[in-house]
């Protein structure tokens, strides 16, 4: 793949039209015109600003290396972060019912650990060019995240108070 054609996909890709790229890059809709139909390219100040904007490394967008590969590796990890962060949901969970339970402290706290672990891997279970497409979106996802969160260490203060 060309260059011209993985700017051309990255624009495409991101929803941007040439107008929007070419103010992000503080350059001419023509300058990018030239480089998606291959006939200039931009210069390094240029290539830095791109490689920002579509989070990709200058070297993977002037290599013949396919844009849809990192993709699906970004894919794959995010998958792998999900599943640890629905483990330590499982866990947390576990925990908060074996502490309500039994009146164990100490199973209240291995919940909170897990409610930690929970929202880190939660945050990760996006990939990463996503993470910045649904910026728009990161409130709400970041409150779901804390629901669960509270609902945890709620559990595992009300252990604590029964208790004492």
């Amino acid at each position: 793949m060309t260059f011209s054609e993985k700017l051309k996909k990255l624009r495409a890709d991101k929803g941007l039209t040439q107008d929007e790229l070419a103010e992000k890059l503080l350059v001419t809709r023509t300058a990018i015109s030239k480089w998606e139909t291959g006939k200039g390219y931009p210069g390094i100040d240029s290539l830095k600003m791109i490689s920002n904007l579509f989070d990709t490394t200058i070297d993977e967008l002037i290599s013949d290396g396919d844009i849809d590969d990192k993709k699906r590796i970004d894919e794959k990890n995010a998958r792998k972060m999900y599943f640890v962060a629905i483990a330590f949901l499982v866990a947390a969970t576990t925990f908060s019912l074996f502490a309500c339970i039994f009146n164990n402290v100490y199973l209240s706290i291995g919940s909170a650990v897990c409610a930690i672990g929970y929202c880190f891997f939660a945050l990760l279970s996006k990939p990463k060019y996503k993470r910045f497409e649904a910026k728009k979106l990161f409130v709400p996802y970041l409150i779901s995240r804390l629901v669960i969160f509270i609902f945890v260490i709620g559990m595992m203060i009300y252990t604590i108070i029964k208790l004492t």
